[in-house]
């Protein structure tokens, strides 16, 4: 490389990780907007959940076919882009595989790997590509996925596609300039090339001079291509590339179906059943405090993990296909209470940013404009969303929000449900009888 491709290299990186570097200060700001909760206890146990979940892929295999093939892409695309960390020394200073001479044959070993895992890469992404859009499968065709949502999962699927095949373009190429007969410029014998070395002879019969341009090419089409796709993360799904090890590190760790009491409804419950407390007495007022919201009705009435939880949200669709209200019919998706959330939190972010960061109403909300109560509604709160999600998203814990704004804020909870809570004030009990006649059962025989 010239000084000028130095230069120019370096350019290139700063522009990439510089804009890289703004999308994250983004989601962090936008991830803080919510209320805090408190998700530092146990940190062993959380390490070990981040271990065996993020790392270990543990709940994506429960789906053998598609959780195989997704830790053939997610470990082959980590791992290979260590490779990365040479180009970048070698675009720098414009060296050439400046690893292999202090590494000898475990650079060998490493390079060798890399083009295998890139094969199994190819394979595996072509398979996610026939399942999503030849063979169709139920999930991936859901109408919460019509329009970027679907487009955005095949982007990746063609991003990967073609990293993978410059990378291996690029070693075919490097490996025909290595076995010149008397050397050329500066290629040495340094790597292993088990998949390319059958790549290697479409470049017999051309010059080397062609042969080295069309690696150059390459080299820096690949380079180009990691950091566009990076970039390309703040608009996509694929956020829990990064995301999914803070995503199950701070993952609620209480059973599943253990909901979080209010603490103002707690301290009235506890005065209601304190003997020595005067029901009469006036609560103390703080003036300066802000008034009380029960619930949630937007994206800054979630707690910031549940935020986080958006962002990390794969769109997989495994929490919809295990859904009982969403399998027999009614509007409830989680996979988009999820995006929903996410859309808003992106829109709210995007008014912070037009507006000098500071937020202005928009006559907006999360809840009628995004997530409609019929969808809340239809919950029946089994978990088997959060259950299902590879990555410890709880739907749930937003849905279960929602409602309470909608009962303790709005009084706008189903007839059925305000008929059930009607008769436990009254008669102790969901059903519509007298309390004189509750243990009639016992007398029929």
């Amino acid at each position: 490389m010239s000084y000028l491709d130095n230069i120019l290299f370096a350019v290139l990186l700063i522009v990439g990780f510089g804009f890289f570097t703004l999308s994250v200060k983004k989601i962090i700001r936008n991830v803080n907007l919510g209320v805090d909760v408190n998700r530092k206890d146990n940190s062993k146990a959380r390490w070990k959940n981040m271990a065996l979940i993020a790392l270990g892929q543990s709940k994506m295999v429960r789906r053998p076919v598609a959780g195989i093939l997704h830790i053939f892409v997610y470990v082959g695309f980590i791992i290979i882009n260590i490779e990365l960390l040479e180009i970048i020394i070698d675009g720098l200073f414009g060296t050439h595989r400046i690893f292999a001479p202090y590494l000898g044959v475990v650079y060998d070993v490493l390079i060798a790997s890399f083009e295998i895992l890139a094969l199994l890469v190819l394979i595996a992404v072509v398979t996610f590509w026939i399942r999503r859009n030849v063979i169709r499968l139920k999930r991936f065709i859901n109408p919460d996925l019509n329009g970027f949502p679907k487009s955005d999962a095949n982007y990746i699927l063609y991003f990967e596609m073609v990293l993978m095949t410059l990378f291996l373009l690029m070693n075919a190429a490097d490996l025909h300039l290595q076995n010149v007969p008397g050397g050329f410029s500066h290629f040495y014998k340094a790597g292993s090339f088990p998949v390319s070395q059958f790549i290697a002879p479409i470049f017999n019969g051309v010059s080397n001079e062609v042969v080295m341009l069309l690696f150059e090419v390459f080299w820096w089409l690949h380079i180009a291509g990691i950091l566009v796709f990076m970039n390309y993360l703040y608009f996509s799904k694929h956020l829990h590339i990064l995301l999914a090890f803070p995503n199950t590190y701070f993952a609620n760790l209480n059973p599943e179906g253990q909901f979080d009491n209010l603490a103002s409804v707690t301290k009235e419950v506890k005065l209601m059943m304190d003997p020595n407390a005067d029901p009469f007495a006036a609560a103390p007022v703080d003036e300066n405090a802000a008034p009380a919201k029960f619930g949630a009705s937007d994206v800054q009435d979630l707690n910031w993990v549940q935020l986080l939880n958006a962002y990390t949200c794969t769109e997989c669709g495994r929490c919809t296909s295990s859904c009982p209200a969403n399998q027999t019919g009614k509007k409830l998706s989680p996979r988009k209470i999820m995006m929903d959330t996410r859309d808003r939190l992106q829109e709210v972010g995007k008014n912070i940013d037009a507006n000098k960061g500071v937020f202005v109403p928009d006559n907006k909300t999360l809840l009628n404009d995004y997530i409609t109560p019929e969808e809340l509604w239809a919950c029946t709160s089994c978990n088997a969303c959060v259950e299902e999600c590879p990555v410890n998203i709880s739907p749930l814990s937003i849905i279960m929000d929602m409602r309470r704004y909608l009962v303790m804020e709005q009084s706008a909870a189903p007839m059925s449900l305000n008929a059930m809570m009607t008769n436990i004030e009254n008669n102790g009990a969901p059903w519509q009888y007298s309390q004189q006649d509750r243990l009639n059962w016992k007398n029929e025989n």
